[in-house]
């Protein structure tokens, strides 16, 4: 991988195959891919002659979308001849690969990669991946939403959706990258795709859930606040815990909040007539029935009431 500069050159790469693979330019870039893309997947290869790796990825990358027979096509554009496209997508360092899917880039990755990788990223962008496959990608990227790596999460759900675009898991869990982002109409966008047959799926619903909280929790301040005032009481009082969680849930954390409302259910079940609990079951539906939290959080609340 090198980083843009000027660099002596080492002689011409080799030359585009033909077939699914040609070469373009900055002023041709809008045919050759932007339109195209909204056909068939479109890669670009951004690379430059004095650039090694990109001399190590070419003929690799060249040949994989060839095998892929027409699932998708490669431009390769030479940044050093045509720096406009790469400054407009903030290509830094080559060889560089977007995928663009109707228009837009969905999806990429930096470096030299093996035949392998590079074959794998193919039929992730063009949809040919197995069910078995599918399960994986989509636990990768609940993995990764739930690390806080939400770019990670976005790519692995937009792989499941391009192979299967009625995919409910994948469509809740695009929509809860958006709402980790703090965008509800980007949110919206993703669950306006849902089938209608689909309207009622545990998953679906579970992102419903959780805007709806969201938006209940926008007026509970800041959760700083809440923090300090639970301190400042010596970290005690079921209302307090209350207040906080509400916080919690309006700045997006709702592992912290349901950690909060059990340990005000544990202080005090009874407060404000079970609030704490319904609000906790509500955190539940919106982190989802199947999510980890929700398993430990039951467990947890079934060993404080029946202890």
């Amino acid at each position: 991988m090198q980083i843009f500069g000027n660099q002596p050159a080492t002689g011409p790469a080799e030359p585009a195959a033909t077939g699914h693979v040609k070469d373009s330019t900055d002023q041709s870039f809008m045919a050759d891919v932007v339109e195209v893309s909204k056909q068939v997947p479109v890669l670009v290869d951004f690379w430059a002659p004095w650039c090694g790796p990109c001399r190590q990825l070419g003929p690799v990358i060249e040949k994989a979308v060839n095998a892929a027979g027409g699932k998708v096509k490669l431009v390769k554009i030479n940044i050093d001849e045509n720096p406009q496209v790469a400054g407009q997508l903030r290509i830094q360092s080559i060889p560089a690969v977007l995928a663009f899917v109707n228009g837009q880039p969905v999806d990429g990755f930096m470096g030299a990669l093996p035949e392998s990788q590079v074959t794998d990223f193919i039929k992730r962008i063009s949809g040919e991946i197995d069910e078995a496959a599918l399960d994986d990608v989509l636990a990768r990227a609940e993995e990764a939403l739930a690390q806080g790596d939400a770019g990670g999460a976005a790519q692995d759900f937009a792989a499941v959706l391009q192979a299967a675009p009625e995919n409910t898991r994948a469509l809740a869990g695009m929509a809860r990258v958006f709402l980790s982002q703090g965008d509800r109409e980007g949110a919206e966008g993703v669950l306006a795709q849902v089938p209608p047959a689909k309207a009622g799926d545990p998953a679906i619903a579970g992102v419903r859930a959780a805007m709806e909280l969201a938006s209940e929790g926008e007026d509970a301040g800041d959760p700083a606040d809440a923090r300090a005032a639970l301190e400042k009481a010596g970290g005690k009082g079921a209302a307090l815990r209350y207040d906080l969680a509400r916080a919690l849930i309006g700045a997006g954390d709702l592992e912290g909040a349901a950690a909060q409302l059990l340990d005000s259910i544990a202080e005090d079940r009874e407060w404000n007539e079970g609030a704490a609990r319904q609000l906790l079951l509500r955190v539940f539906d919106a982190a989802g029935q199947t999510s980890e939290l929700t398993r430990a959080g039951r467990k947890r609340l079934s060993s404080i009431l029946f202890s």
